[in-house]
């Protein structure tokens, strides 16, 4: 089977003398997790992420240091998905039908709020390493 490439980030930022990460709630799988996407053809794994996290969130992002990636079976496919953290430059978040809802929280929070064993794992990383 073909593997489905996709990218996305972590987005952190510092509020109020605090480190948080952005979280994506995707309303057609009632879920929290980090916003990611599939890659075109023939696009690099870096501007995949670039591309989703904006369309995601509506935010454009500096591309800081690789992450753990994450791999998994979706809808019978394996999946492979790399990860960067990222800082926002610029930008709102709009909901959408693909996204209806972004939280900024803190890591601790987030660790909780999240969907996904993987993505729990992915905030460990995150964490273990700043």
């Amino acid at each position: 089977m073909n593997l489905v490439r996709a990218a996305g980030g972590v987005l952190l930022r510092d509020h109020d003398g605090e480190r948080q990460v952005l979280l994506v709630h995707r309303p057609r799988y009632d879920d929290w997790t980090f916003p990611k996407g599939k890659a075109l053809d023939g696009e690099s794994d870096e501007t995949c992420a670039l591309r989703e996290v904006e369309e995601e969130t509506g935010l454009v992002c500096d591309l800081g240091g690789e992450l753990p990636e994450t791999r998994y079976v979706s809808k019978g496919r394996p999946k492979r998905v790399r990860y960067w953290l990222m800082r926002p430059s610029h930008g709102d978040f709009t909901p959408s039908d693909e996204v209806d809802e972004a939280l900024w929280l803190p890591f601790d929070a987030a660790r909780r709020r999240l969907s996904y064993d993987h993505d729990r794992a992915l905030m460990d990383a995150v964490s273990e390493g700043l």
